[in-house]
């Protein structure tokens, strides 16, 4: 059953097209992945189905009778002053509203009019019954349990409840957007990257109610393992175009390679074709001139070449980044840590010990809050362990990738920083840039008019002039869309050094480490593997 038809649809924004004549039938019950390269228009998908935008005249959108719409923003914003907690009680106004008609029908039933007039009592106690069976529907007196275990679910600290929601992070408001939604129940949901900020834990929780959700669900993520997980479908817009796949991510891309593989082979045979045409006309033209027997034949073939419905040539492969991490052999013990301790108000580390030689990926992992940037920090200098030892090998040099961009300076452009970062004439570093998909105007503008994925590619632009050979990476993927995960999954697979990866994105992991440290209370566990092999120990651990 289709849920939302859109029918032709044209978006314009400023002088940019994002899309022409669009077409797109969203089933019920369908799990779909909307993917596409950054800018493509996924975001501004959800808004013109919400209708925050205004598609061009001539298009449609067209919902089933009864289907409800939620959407969850990239940003969502609340009023700062909202307590957490209580703004994601009131996710579901019908809650309360239900409360509000039981003590209704409750003080009616008081009423001696009204239990003393047996046609009366008996539609009094059947509104009762209906009212109490929807209350409790949506959990009934335990409602606000239910609330509190979800948050807790997703990530949000029982701490946090109590604040107001203007000293949350961005990542904290999602949640409690999402919270609010899940609530809700809308037949769709529309979710803009909700796993963005969540940890292991809580993405693993997000994915349970993704699967179980009783509806139809889009979902615009650059998390692979999710899509792999929840997904029935794959959307892929691009070039203004919309696709769908049958299938989860992975399945997409086998699927999407064989099309294109199809696409490039019958455009090639049309390409021959139309050669021979061609010549075979040409040799029409010249013998017309000894005889004109053959203008019919000339005429003929015109027409044969007009009627051809000409395919465009596929576009096997969008431009990437140009990433290549230099590095080189170092020492042969990268970093070790002995018995590092730090507290702050509580005790963060009570005793890491790990050894990390040259050429290794070790990924470290750990639920939000559990010490993984303290640790970072401790390694990188910044921060003073209260007890314990650091050692980094005497010819490693480090390469650090911050996740909230700090070590960028915003008031600089991309020249200057660049510049900066290696001996580069103004001509040279422009070049350079263009590599990591900046354009000309770009390069000349300052660092913070850069979107997130854009700050980042330029973060790991400056890593390849810093000529490091041990890299450590704070969740490197984090604004990155998919294309330029998979060239910096490629440029670690090839890359002479070492690297320290602290990273939620499982696909991420799994593509590029072979061994885990998890950070739990304090202290480090080891493990050989990636994400999947870690999970598959520690949940036969668990059993046993």
């Amino acid at each position: 059953m289709i849920s939302i038809s859109l029918s032709n649809l044209t978006l314009i924004l400023g002088s940019k097209t994002l899309f022409r004549d669009l077409s797109w039938e969203i089933q019920h019950d369908q799990k779909i992945g909307l993917v596409g390269p950054n800018g493509a228009g996924k975001s501004s998908l959800f808004k013109l189905i919400t209708g925050e935008y205004n598609a061009e005249p001539g298009g449609t959108i067209a919902r089933a009778r009864g289907v409800t719409v939620g959407y969850l923003s990239q940003q969502p914003e609340f009023d700062p002053e909202a307590v957490a907690f209580q703004l994601a009680l009131d996710g579901n106004p019908r809650v309360a509203q239900l409360e509000k008609e039981l003590a209704d029908i409750e003080a009616r039933l008081g009423d001696p009019a009204v239990y003393s007039d047996e046609k009366t009592l008996t539609r009094t106690l059947e509104l009762h019954e209906k009212t109490l069976d929807e209350y409790e529907s949506y959990g009934g007196a335990s409602y606000p349990e239910r609330v509190r275990e979800l948050l807790l679910g997703l990530g949000l600290p029982d701490e946090d409840f109590g604040k107001p929601v203007g000293v949350l992070s961005g990542g904290q408001k999602k949640l409690i957007g999402l919270a609010r939604l899940m609530l809700v129940r809308p037949s769709i949901l529309l979710l803009d990257e909700p796993d963005n900020h969540l940890d292991l834990p809580g993405k693993a929780y997000l994915e349970k109610l993704i699967l179980n959700y009783p509806g139809t669900v889009v979902l615009v993520s650059h998390d692979r393992y999710l899509l792999d997980a929840v997904a029935t479908h794959i959307t892929e817009i691009e070039d203004g175009r919309l696709t769908t796949f049958t299938g989860n991510y992975t399945e997409y891309i086998l699927d999407k390679q064989e099309r294109m593989a199809r696409a490039e082979e019958l455009y090639q045979i049309q390409q021959r074709s139309i050669a021979r045409m061609e010549m075979a006309l040409k040799r029409y033209k010249l013998w017309v001139q000894v005889s004109d027997k053959f203008a019919s034949r000339v005429h003929s073939m015109e027409a044969r070449l007009a009627r051809v419905d000409r395919r465009d040539r596929p576009l096997l492969e969008r431009r990437r980044m140009g990433l290549e991490l230099n590095g080189w052999r170092g020492s042969n013990q990268v970093l070790e840590l002995s018995g590092v301790q730090k507290s702050y108000a509580r005790p963060v580390l009570t005793g890491i010990n790990f050894l990390i030689r040259h050429g290794e990926r070790v990924g470290l992992i750990g639920p939000n809050g559990a010490g993984k940037s303290v640790l970072l920090r401790l390694i990188l200098g910044t921060e003073v362990p209260d007890a314990g030892e650091i050692k980094i090998g005497p010819s490693i040099k480090v390469g650090y990738y911050a996740q909230e961009h700090e070590t960028l300076d915003l008031d600089k452009t991309l020249i200057e920083m660049v510049r900066r970062a290696a001996h580069l004439s103004e001509s040279s570093a422009v070049s350079f840039l263009l590599r990591y998909l900046f354009t000309y105007k770009q390069a000349s503008e300052k660092i913070r008019t850069l979107s997130g994925g854009e700050r980042s590619r330029l973060q790991l632009a400056l890593l390849v002039l810093s000529g490091a050979n041990f890299l450590l990476l704070d969740e490197p993927t984090n604004n990155l869309d998919i294309a330029s995960a998979e060239v910096l999954e490629n440029a670690l697979d090839d890359f002479v050094g070492t690297v320290l990866v602290i990273s939620h994105d499982r696909y991420f992991l799994d593509r590029t480490v072979g061994r885990i440290l998890a950070l739990e209370c304090g202290q480090v566990k080891e493990y050989t593997g990636g994400y999947s092999a870690y999970v598959e120990k520690r949940d036969a651990t668990m059993v046993k």
